[in-house]
């Protein structure tokens, strides 16, 4: 077996399960899960029926590139999501359809990085640890950015130095983030792109929580965006990740896209055709409707903002906990340790949380997850309530 798997780490709800071996929940009280970041939200009906109606498509195979009509509802899409002048991207040139951001992420890192003991693949700290795990597999090694309170979770890229940059082939971005909720502003997204341009790395930004932000507030920029802002008709170095996993309640669905610099997509589009992960044609005819439409995603952003309100009135005033800048988590602090937390909270009040420890890596003796949660507010409204009114009694009793 390939000698890098080792360097693997368990998977952060590995680490979970292993933390709460042998603790039962409290058997008088009915289990909530905020641990795992499903949406537990309805899904789009009329996606549904598009499915159920094109089933005979799986007697087909699919191509890697997908229908020319899903690339073009993803350039629509994009084109009015991220203010990118119409005819700046080409529907057969700069988006690829990909079975899930999880495995595109993965999949671009092994095609993009060229094997040298000196690589770096830096993100941000915490992480989706998949980042980490692409890396590590692909012969880079990770570089990790941390994510403070003191820097808004927001990395402090003037402070990685230029040696970094200059052996960094690869630099994720995650915005908003997760678990942080932490947006990077648009002027800082086209300095990462001018350092980009001087150090000669590309920069992947997974915005696959894009969608879910305050309905009232200005959405969150993206990496394209940027690009369009400096007259970058070519989306030189730069990529950005989609999914209607959180968008449109369609975890399941498996469905995507990554979209940009088309001199990097052409060869890992003869990547993804090696290694076999073309979207079935039910799910790419779905998924057409599902970018095509918006008041679904008008109404699952309200939905979150209710909960938002609900849960944030229950804990502010027991937590130090703020509503994030966009996503559906909630990165509180705790009043003793995350683990001892989580462990304890399971015991006594029956809620499943994960520490923040576990979605971060100890650099320097500093973990900047260390001593906080993420809560995923995915469950139905009733159930974030009550999870929240739990938490707030199990910290009165500490």
């Amino acid at each position: 077996m390939n000698s890098d798997l080792q360097l693997l780490q368990p998977y952060p709800f590995e680490k979970l399960r292993a933390l709460l071996a042998g603790a039962v929940g409290n058997p008088d009280l009915s289990p909530v899960s905020l641990s795992i970041g499903e949406p537990k939200h309805e899904a789009p009906g009329f996606v549904l029926d598009t499915l159920a109606r094109e089933m005979g498509q799986y007697s087909v195979y699919p191509t890697t590139a997908g229908v020319p009509a899903l690339r073009q509802a993803i350039v629509d899409w994009l084109n009015r999501r991220f203010a990118v002048p119409a005819g700046w991207l080409d529907a057969d040139r700069h988006v690829l359809p990909v079975t899930g951001t999880r495995e595109a992420l993965f999949s671009f890192t092994q095609a993009l990085v060229q094997r040298d003991p000196g690589a770096l693949v830096l993100s941000p700290n915490p992480f989706y640890q998949i980042y980490e795990g692409a890396a590590l597999l692909a012969g880079a090694q990770p570089h990790y950015l941390a994510c403070t309170a003191d820097n808004g979770f927001i990395p402090d890229f003037d402070q990685v130095p230029a040696e970094v940059w200059r052996r960094c082939q690869l630099l994720f971005l995650c915005s908003p983030g997760n678990p942080t909720g932490a947006v990077i502003p648009l002027e800082t997204l086209q300095k990462l792109i001018r350092l980009a341009d001087e150090h000669d790395f590309v920069i992947a930004s997974d915005e696959c929580y894009s969608e879910i932000h305050h309905p009232e507030q200005a959405p969150p920029p993206g990496l394209l965006q940027a690009c369009a802002a400096m007259g970058r008709e070519d989306f030189a170095r730069c990529v950005v990740f989609h999914s209607l996993s959180k968008r449109s309640n369609l975890p399941g669905l498996r469905s995507g896209f990554v979209a940009g610099d088309a001199a990097l997509l052409a060869p890992y589009l003869t990547y993804r055709t090696y290694h076999g992960c073309a979207m079935p044609l039910p799910t790419q005819l779905a998924s057409i409707v599902a970018w095509q439409d918006e008041v679904h995603v008008q109404a699952n952003r309200e939905l979150y903002r209710r909960k938002f309100d609900a849960v944030l009135d229950i804990l502010g005033d027991v937590m130090d906990v703020q509503r994030p800048d966009a996503g559906f988590y909630l990165w509180p602090a705790t009043p003793i340790d995350d683990e001892s937390f989580t462990r304890r909270l399971l015991i006594e009040q029956n809620v499943t949380v994960l520490p923040g420890s576990y979605l971060s890596r100890e650099i320097d003796g500093f973990n900047p997850g260390a001593g906080r949660l993420r809560l995923a507010l995915v469950a139905p409204p009733d159930d974030c309530i009550e999870a929240a009114q739990r938490i707030r009694t199990f910290i009165r009793s500490l």
